[in-house]
């Protein structure tokens, strides 16, 4: 049997008070839209035609090759909505499953089981359904006293007993795409939004004696809609929880889950600590046996294995096994830190490359360098990589020793076994094994502060 999806992303959006639709607002680090896809080709359908309006380009831009679109101008309502992918599924037969881009938490298996039902019972449309204690503006699933679904009751249009019912339309469907679209142009506008309700084809269905099925949803959680920024919240909320507890199912210690943050596509390996108040962005991958945080933030960052990072912001950038970062280090994008690399509280790094067990322990700036390994850098040690109109090089050899306040002003290199002394400003490069501090003169003035005082006594 053919399967194929719609997903109906026409909307405003209007309460999220926003120029981005709504489907491309993001819970854990992707668009809403995004997991409905994934959902959609987790049960098996892989023909997804998506139904955009409100800056259509947009939502274009962040689809798949293999995913149509279609425009809805003007949004007249969801029957209108799927009225236009006519074109687009052009001689499907199979079953069309339709669902709305804004209900992200809904899982592959709920999809497919609602399918497998429609299918195995033979029903020429499937409602999903959910039991709520507060349905609020959800539309009412109303039924005969044997069960059967007479039809759906949008809540501005629903009467007092109506109101009263706590089964409620997901806006989820399996549909029989026989005689499908010519039922959809025989739909009417007469309610109070003069738009053309999909929820009407289920009542049409079932006074033409067609068979209309409903599959109620075990966690009725999946199906909460988003509509505004609280509910956005909401949703990234629960979102967020069953990321976290895949990841302690599979071997990740996180102690506080209520304050840790992870995104979707983050990967985090057995052993791992993640300590509270870190937010984990992106596509981050951490290796086994880490300790993350507290309070650390890593964006699109690549960490190995036994790597421990407290209160520190890491930024796409590449972390080796048995790294010690911070506290309060700032790793800008372009980092490579090779293994056993420390950098300690207070140090900026930015397109910089550290060897193996190389050290910048302390109050440092490191820009645009390249180090070797086991190098020592001093506190206070400053790479002047800017000349106010391009930015240029420092290349720091293995095994060099430089002291703290040092000033490197590049583009200069630094040779292997190198030292040099505190409070240099160097110019020029440094051979290998040589000692080099460039430093004004010391001079001592004697009795100054003596005399000083005498002054001061006469004043």
């Amino acid at each position: 049997m053919q399967r194929a999806a719609v997903i109906l992303a026409a909307g405003k959006g209007t309460r999220m008070k926003s120029e981005l639709p709504k489907v491309l607002h993001k819970v854990c680090g992707r668009p809403m839209l995004d997991y409905v896809m994934e959902a959609l080709k987790k049960a098996g359908i892989e023909n997804i035609v998506i139904v955009a309006g409100h800056h259509g380009d947009m939502v274009a831009k962040n689809l798949p090759e293999n995913v149509g679109i279609v425009d809805q101008h003007p949004q007249l309502g969801t029957a209108h909505a799927l009225l236009q992918t006519k074109e687009k599924l052009e001689g499907f037969g199979g079953n069309l499953l339709v669902i709305g881009g804004d209900t992200p938490l809904i899982t592959h298996l709920s999809l497919k089981n609602l399918l497998e039902y429609h299918e195995n019972i033979g029903a020429r449309a499937t409602v999903l359904t959910a039991d709520l204690a507060d349905p609020g503006n959800y539309g009412r699933i109303i039924r005969e006293s044997t069960g059967k679904v007479l039809k759906i009751v949008e809540q501005r249009d629903a009467g007092q007993e109506e109101l009263t019912v706590q089964e409620i339309n997901t806006g989820i469907y399996a549909f029989s795409g026989e005689g499908l679209f010519d039922a959809l142009l025989e739909i009417k506008n007469n309610n109070a939004q003069k738009e053309y309700y999909l929820t009407d084809l289920i009542e049409k269905y079932v006074k033409a004696g067609l068979s209309v099925a409903a599959f109620k949803i075990k966690d009725s959680r999946e199906i909460l809609g988003i509509n505004d920024r609280c509910q956005l919240a909401e949703v990234e909320s629960i979102m967020r929880q069953r990321i976290l507890t895949d990841l302690m199912l599979s071997g990740v210690t996180v102690v506080d889950p209520k304050n840790t943050f992870v995104d979707k596509d983050v990967e985090v390996g057995q052993d791992t600590t993640i300590l509270p108040f870190t937010i984990i962005e992106g596509k981050s991958f951490i290796g086994p046996d880490c300790t993350i945080g507290p309070g650390a933030h890593l964006v699109d960052v690549q960490v190995g294995a036994g790597a421990l990072i407290k209160n520190s912001i890491i930024m796409e950038s590449s972390i080796g096994n048995n790294c010690n970062i911070g506290p309060f280090a700032y790793i800008r994008p372009g980092c490579v830190l090779e293994q056993g690399v420390k950098v300690g509280d207070f140090v900026e790094l930015k397109k910089a490359k550290i060897g193996v067990k190389s050290k910048v322990p302390h109050l440092s700036y490191i820009g645009d360098t390249t180090m070797g390994s086991d190098v020592n850098i001093g506190a206070g040690t400053i790479t002047c990589n800017y000349d106010g109109s391009n930015k240029w090089p420092t290349i720091i050899g293995n095994r060099a020793f430089v002291g703290s306040n040092t000033n490197f002003v590049a583009p200069v290199e630094i040779g292997s076994g190198a030292v040099i002394g505190a409070g240099s400003t160097i110019t020029k490069n440094v051979p290998d094994n040589a000692l080099s501090v460039a430093r004004g003169r010391q001079k001592n003035i004697e009795g100054y502060n003596d005399k000083k005082t005498i002054k001061e006594k006469d004043l």
